[in-house]
Parts: C-alpha cells; structure tokens; sequence
C-alpha cells in the first residue's frame, strides 16, 4: 500500500505528518512512503533524510497523492485549492484519510469526504482511554502549546519570572495565572513553575486541583459545590449554568487585579471558546501585564484577543498567536507522527498490503468519520453512540 504525505497547503503551517524516523518505521511496516517535496521543510526535516529514511521524494502534491491508499496530513484537506487545486479531489475513491480534521468543526468537509468515497480518521475524537493515549494527537500537541505560551509570555513581559536578589534589591516573582488545567494548562504551569513564577490556576472540574497542586500551583476555587458534574465523560469540561457563571466572573475578575501574566486554555470540543476574561477585566489589570490566549482560534477566552496577533489593550498586551504548535514545527512534526504511526500499527494487515478496520473497537469508533460515502461518527450524524 502507498502512504502518501503531502506538503501542507494552509497559510502558517510549518509542520508535516511524518518524520523521516517514521517514514522508515512505516516502510518496515511493508508501506511504500511517498513525500512531497520540501514537505518537511518548516520542520528541519531534510528530502535527503526522508530518502535516507527509504522514502520516495514527488515533485509535487498530486505525485504524492495520485493512487495512494493512505493519506496522512497534520490540517484537513484543502477542498477548493483555487489555482493550487483541491486536495481532495487528488484522493482516490476508498482511500484512507488520517489526521487532525476537526472534524466537529468542519462538517462540511466531512460531507465532502464521504461524496468522495473516502474512510477519514479524525484523530482529535479519538477516546481518551488509556490504549490510545500513544495516538492522541491532542495532548502531544497541547503539551508544546503550553510550553510555548509561557515562552511567549515571558517575551512580552517586562520584568522578570524569578525571585533575583541583588545588592540593588530584591525583584519579586511575577505571578502567572492559568486559566484552564487541562494538558496545555499543566504544561503552562509546569513551565511558569520551572521559570521561577508564582502560579496559581483555574478550572471549572475540581477533580484537577490536585494535579494543578502537584506541579507547585495553587488552584482558585469558585464553587465547590456546583462543580461536581462539571466533567464529562470524555474527560472535557462542561459548559456551566449562568448562577455558576457570575460566581466564576467575580472570582477571576478580582484574581486578575493581581496578577502578571494570565495564560488561557480553555476549549469545549466543537464549541466556540468560553469568554473567561472580559474587557472589563482586562481594565482592571496591573500595566503591563499579559495575556496569552490559547483559545483564539476557537473564538478566544479574552473578549479582546485577536487571532494571528499581540495587541495592546487598555495598557495590557494581549498574545493571540494562532497555529502555536507549527511555532514549534520539529517537535511537534516528531511527537505527532508518532501519534500517526501508533494508530497505524494495530491496523497493518500482511506486510502493509491492507488494513483491518475494525468498527467494533473503540479506538476506531471513536475516531471514524466517513466510509462507504456516508457519514458514520454520532456525533456528527446525531444517533447516539
């Protein structure tokens, strides 16, 4: 079977599904690996060590794509290329897409999958249970996004992180809040911690207060009372009810008076971003601080955010950086073709001539889309799972 691995094609992306280590794991596998040329580029991933890896190097995208079984890719495929052409349309009927589709975001992309005759895997609704924790694409790259956001912080800020006593005096941590404690949030903490910061942080499922607390951090807690079904089962946070939601306000509003730096994380799956940080909020804070929102993609947790941009709002810098994982292209190319390779393996029939779908396992469930051109996720068809 033929992998077909096309360079990416949106504006700012930097990464590439498969490294040359995976490339040559995939080839002992039994595949044939096909690269576009100068895909891994952005991520410091050579032609030549793609070829020195047994991989084959095509001129272009439809080289790569033109009767290729399997297509990996990192964003979801260009539909309407204008003049650089559709990628899907490339694709042939019955072949596998895998990737990070966001897919619950992009339904008519999926629709569109699926008229094609393509089986696509959307790899961020995969289940989190622990055999898929090695494919799960999300957390290898929410763990960059948080390391990154407090390197971004820092770079704003106009102070330093740690305590530093000098015969001039004595300069005090900065403090940085963290809004949200999922796998960016904990990363961010682990950072900020690391770096020399006081860091407190927030979350609506209190079942995180103790891992926010096991990294050094010191959790804010709203309503301990009305958190209890915050959770879902997926392990996401849930959208809270409007009594929770005043209490939640008054607690961060009057938290961020203090604070120096606030990295936002949070995100509901296939929703936009909930608004955490309100312009009045931001008016309140200290000069100079900073904002990092993570979340601007997806509409943002700071009313003021601007995706793709740092702005300055009412004396305080606000980070809206979009794609933070491609800032980091190499890691995060690495981490997530590792996360393509461990789907991949379990399904690799006789030396790579074909794939076991099976639609009873989980994993599977969790993650497919479309086969036989139709749309098969529930949560996208709205039966229930």
């Amino acid at each position: 079977m033929k992998i077909g691995v096309p360079k990416e094609r949106r504006p700012g992306e930097k990464r590439v599904a498969v490294s040359p280590d995976v490339a040559r794991k995939l080839k002992d596998l039994g595949f044939t690996v096909v690269v576009e040329k100068g895909a891994g580029d952005g991520a410091s991933f050579t032609d030549a060590a793609y070829r020195d890896a047994g991989a084959t190097i095509a001129k272009g995208g439809q080289a790569a794509l033109k009767g290729a079984d399997i297509v990996l890719k990192v964003r979801p495929p260009i539909l309407d290329g204008g003049e650089a052409g559709s990628e899907l349309a490339l694709m042939k009927k019955g072949a596998v897409l895998i990737g990070n589709l966001s897919a619950l975001s992009n339904k008519g992309d999926v629709a569109a999958y699926a008229k094609a005759g393509v089986t696509a895997f959307a790899l961020e609704l995969l289940p989190r249970i622990t055999r898929a924790q090695s494919m799960d694409v999300l957390t290898s790259q929410s763990n960059l996004t948080g390391y990154k956001a407090v390197l971004d912080a820092a770079h704003e800020l106009g102070r330093a992180f740690p305590m530093m006593m000098t015969a001039a005096g004595t300069i005090a941590p900065a403090k940085v809040f963290v809004l949200g404690a999922g796998v960016a949030g904990l990363q961010a903490i682990a950072t900020a911690k690391r770096l020399g910061a006081v860091v407190t942080a927030y979350d609506v499922r209190p079942a995180v207060k103790e891992q926010v607390e096991s990294l050094g951090g010191k959790f804010v807690e709203v309503d301990a009372d009305a958190v209890k079904d915050a959770e879902t089962a997926g392990g996401y946070a849930r959208e809270m009810g409007a009594d929770y939601k005043k209490k939640q306000d008054a607690a961060i509003h009057e938290h961020l008076k203090k604070q120096d730096i606030a990295i936002c994380t949070a995100l509901i799956p296939g929703r936009k971003a909930p608004v955490l940080i309100t312009e009045a909020m931001v008016k309140d804070m200290k000069p100079g601080s900073v904002i990092v929102d993570l979340a601007v993609e997806m509409g943002g947790n700071c009313a003021l955010s601007v995706s793709g941009k740092v702005v300055v709002r009412h004396g305080v810098t606000i980070v809206g950086h979009a794609n933070v994982p491609s800032r980091l292209a190499e890691d995060s190319s690495a981490l997530y073709a590792r996360n393509l390779l461990n789907f991949i393996t379990p399904l690799v029939g006789e030396k790579g001539k074909s794939l076991n779908i099976d639609r009873d396992d989980e994993i599977i469930k969790g993650a497919l889309v479309t086969i036989g051109g139709k749309v098969v996720h529930p949560d996208l068809t709205g039966k229930e799972k």
